[in-house]
């Protein structure tokens, strides 16, 4: 993985995202993979924009996410461009949802849980805040399992 200083070919931003670092600095990564080395690479090589890096990549999919995400350093834009997609946000313990159609857009607040559902072939740009992104596994509607005895309506 590395960051590409003067990129003037075409990328596909599906497999290549761009990293908008200070001084509106726009650096393609080559290289990169949804890898724990290679996120560990990107996290390093950035670290310096702090909270106002931003990564910029296109997703493709169909189908519910897997897994829930948070980004504590800034807001997240997530942009429909084709397709249908269902952002749940978990606010206070209650889903927020939104569904977005081809040019709609959300944005996820920093530090709100949240998980993207791809209705039929769809895709997405996101454009997120790069410092201290934590993700869990989707097992649930809820981005974390509750401890305790169950509320009003809840199941044990």
């Amino acid at each position: 993985m590395r960051l590409v200083n003067h990129e003037r070919n075409a990328m596909d931003l599906r497999t290549t995202p761009v990293h908008l670092g200070l001084g509106s600095r726009a650096k393609p990564v080559e290289g990169f993979a949804w890898d724990p080395e290679v996120l560990h690479a990107y996290s390093a090589a950035v670290a310096s924009d702090g909270a106002e890096g931003r990564m910029v990549m296109i997703f493709d999919g169909d189908g519910p996410g897997d897994h829930w995400e948070s980004h504590p350093a800034g807001d997240e834009l997530v942009v429909c461009l084709s397709g249908s997609v269902t952002v749940t946000r978990d606010v206070d313990g209650v889903p927020d949802r939104v569904l977005l159609g081809p040019g709609e857009a959300t944005i996820n607040p920093a530090g709100v849980w949240h998980v993207v559902d791809m209705e039929g072939p769809t895709s997405i740009l996101a454009i997120t805040a790069s410092l201290g992104t934590d993700h869990r596994p989707r097992t649930d509607t809820r981005p974390t399992e509750r401890v305790g005895t169950p509320g009003p309506g809840e199941a044990p």
